[in-house]
């Protein structure tokens, strides 16, 4: 992990430190993702993530931890499980490094007791497009209920995220290959 910082270009002092905070709550490290990665031998934790103007610490199943001051956030509109905290200094990550620590001590008991964010009863819709490109593509439908419920869920939103017809039938299209070989969008 020392070549990663050594490498980085912004925030090297934040994820420093960052990385100090997680190693010392018994975390262990390694690069996933190209990112570093902490976690227990039950599974991984958090990972840090650098951005343009900040930086941030996500844990993958941050929905299941007790935020009442709101100090997390979805990574995006989408998002079920995963949860962050972003920083934009160093004296940022000073400031939140109890809460940081509490977050990680939250996390490790998560990961232990092998809990999981529940999944959404409902599935998302199938777009009108993809619907006809199964009748015109056989194989596809088998191949697309194949994947797995995460990747199936990736493609729908991407598809489903197109506001014109046209733009959903050339997005659907372009991946009508990756599908066909059980890959999801960002294999």
């Amino acid at each position: 992990m020392d070549t990663y910082l050594a490498k980085a270009v912004t925030w090297r002092d934040e994820m420093s430190r960052l990385r100090s905070i997680a190693l010392d709550c018994g975390l262990s490290e390694s690069l996933k993702w190209g990112k570093p990665c902490y976690g227990i031998a039950a599974g991984s934790v958090a990972i840090i993530q650098p951005f343009k103007a900040r930086c941030g610490f996500m844990f993958f199943k941050g929905a299941l931890l007790d935020d009442p001051d709101g100090l997390m956030e979805a990574p995006g509109p989408n998002a079920r499980a995963a949860r962050r905290m972003m920083f934009d200094s160093v004296d940022a990550v000073e400031r939140m490094a109890p809460h940081l620590s509490n977050f990680i001590a939250q996390a490790v008991r998560v990961e232990k007791a092998g809990l999981r964010v529940e999944r959404s009863r409902a599935p998302e819709p199938y777009p009108a497009e993809l619907v006809v490109m199964f009748g015109e593509v056989p194989e596809l439908k088998k191949a697309f209920e194949a994947l797995t419920s995460g990747r199936q869920r990736g493609y729908l939103l991407h598809f489903s995220g197109a506001k014109q017809s046209k733009t959903r039938t050339s997005r659907i299209e372009k991946h009508v290959p990756r599908i066909l070989e059980g890959k999801g969008m960002h294999d």
